[in-house]
């Protein structure tokens, strides 16, 4: 990790250390080696901490978007999930979460660019024959 490098905090402690920091200063264990010894992160809400490199994991922004779409992927199959089970339970409950579901969807398609699709929420369904004929063949 060099400086002005992007990192998060590998296990955060409380809300600030979840967000994506700068790499704003190495020390090295020594004046003549390349064993860092601390790095300090500067936050967005301009916090500094200081922590060694075990506790920090190199991340961009990228890595962001792919965490998003994961979190909101895994989001829509529990809602999913649970609108099935509150279709016979309460049709209020049902019609509350299809809502849930269709904020996300809207949410991820015009700030992520990603469309979920509701056929390929689960990883089962990605590998598997469209036809279930083909699945007996």
């Amino acid at each position: 990790m060099d400086l002005n490098d992007t990192a998060r905090v590998r296990q955060p402690r409380d809300p600030v250390e979840y967000r994506l920091a700068t790499i704003t200063d190495i020390t090295y264990s020594t004046p003549h080696t390349t064993h860092i010894r601390d790095l300090r992160l500067s936050f967005p809400t301009g916090e500094n901490c200081t922590y060694t490199p075990a506790e920090i994991v190199a991340c961009t922004r990228t890595d962001d978007h792919a965490a998003l779409v994961a979190a909101f992927t895994d989001a829509c199959r529990s809602l999913r999930d649970a609108c099935r089970i509150a279709h016979d339970y309460d049709e209020q409950i049902n019609t509350d979460i299809i809502g849930l579901l269709l904020a996300i969807h809207g949410t991820v398609k015009t700030r992520l660019g990603i469309t979920l699709d509701p056929a390929t929420l689960d990883p089962a369904t990605l590998d598997a024959p469209a036809d279930p004929e083909q699945a007996t063949s």
